[in-house]
């Protein structure tokens, strides 16, 4: 299902840095996700869409072992990252999602921190940026990286839940850049903000990508044809097992998919 060493349009050659090899996901006895294999290429967007309850989030949590943390949760298969499996005995959990950090659907910035105490916490919790000027130029950093320090630089001690949703996502992105992960994950990152956050939002990504691989889940088909370059299509069966039918090219797979159920989707008979 995956394509090792592929090549772009422009011939650049790419890799695949995070891999879900034959991955599959419980809870407790619930099957969520079977047998799960696809590659994330480096530096590109990957979109993973289906209709609600095909797994799709559960793949995401899967990939950096937040999964684990859910009661009776557990996995099957590997995550490689650089090659390495994530749920090899002698990797730590916490290394990993350092490694691969997450932006959750809704905005979560810690209520009682301000700004720049927010999005240095992760360094703070490492050992990092332990004096106020350290913390300062990280924060700095990372909410120019996330296209926000214009907005807050005024205001970095005041809380970050007095922003507004969009602004409070961006923040959440910035928190998690801060401990220089390699991979992004983001889980319908836009569905609770409005269209001009929204586009904030999928601008940021667009530029994230010339130095992150992201996956993104989204509900929104036109979001994923927008702002990703590859795109994944689970879908659930009776059993209401998550499954991968379809992974390609974002254009090719929206104009020309290979699977029926792919087509079905995307052209709205059901989903």
């Amino acid at each position: 299902m995956t394509v090792f060493g592929a090549k772009r349009a422009t011939g650049e050659m790419v890799t695949e840095p995070l891999v879900a090899d034959k991955l599959s996901a419980y809870y407790g006895s619930q099957q969520a996700i079977a047998d799960v294999t696809l590659g994330f290429f480096a530096k590109s967007v990957t979109a993973v869409i289906g209709p609600s309850g095909c797994g799709k989030s559960t793949l995401l949590r899967c990939l950096n072992r937040i999964h684990e943390t859910l009661p009776g949760a557990s996995v099957e298969g590997q995550v490689l990252l650089e090659g390495r499996n994530v749920y090899d005995p002698e990797v730590s959990a916490a290394s990993v999602r350092r490694r691969i950090g997450m932006v959750f659907q809704r905005a979560n910035p810690f209520p009682t921190m301000s700004i720049v105490d927010d999005v240095t916490s992760g360094l703070r919790y490492a050992g990092q940026a332990r004096t106020s000027r350290e913390q300062y130029e990280a924060a700095e950093r990372v909410l120019r990286l996330a296209a926000l320090w214009d907005e807050v630089k005024d205001k970095l001690h005041m809380p970050g839940a007095s922003l507004s949703g969009g602004q409070q996502q961006r923040l959440c992105i910035a928190r998690a850049l801060a401990v220089d992960p390699e991979v992004l994950l983001m889980d319908e990152p836009t569905s609770a903000l409005d269209p001009i956050s929204t586009t904030q939002i999928e601008e940021l990504m667009a530029r994230l990508a010339d130095d992150y691989t992201i996956v993104l889940v989204s509900h929104n088909m036109q979001q994923a044809a927008r702002v990703s370059m590859y795109t994944a299509f689970m879908l659930a069966g009776a059993d209401r097992v998550g499954r991968l039918i379809e992974f390609g090219e974002t254009n090719q797979l929206f104009t020309h998919p290979s699977e029926r159920q792919t087509e079905d989707y995307i052209t709205g008979r059901f989903g």
